[in-house]
């Protein structure tokens, strides 16, 4: 299952957010997005865990719980298609 995890502090290391979902199971991948020009963490990741049982399990551990001052915002991932790729909500 593909995980979204939201307002994650720019600070947070792919490594700490990995080691954060270990404690609920197998993770697959754990990707903080990044700016492409500065780098630097755009506040949210995508944390795959092959296993649902234990995806629910981290989603509900983690979800509204405080990491460096910040509450996560923890949930199964939408597809791709289901977001909204313009700003003005136009699609051309």
């Amino acid at each position: 299952m593909n995980i979204y995890v939201g307002n994650l502090p720019h600070e947070v290391t792919e490594t700490e957010l990995l080691e954060a979902f270990q404690a609920f199971g197998e993770v697959a991948s754990a990707k903080i997005i990044t700016d492409q020009l500065s780098g630097e963490s755009r506040g949210f990741a995508f944390v795959e865990m092959p296993t649902d049982d234990e995806a629910e399990k981290a989603i509900t551990g983690l979800n509204g719980k405080d990491m460096k001052g910040r509450t996560l915002n923890v949930n199964k991932a939408r597809p791709r298609s289901d977001r909204n790729r313009g700003r003005s909500g136009r699609s051309w």
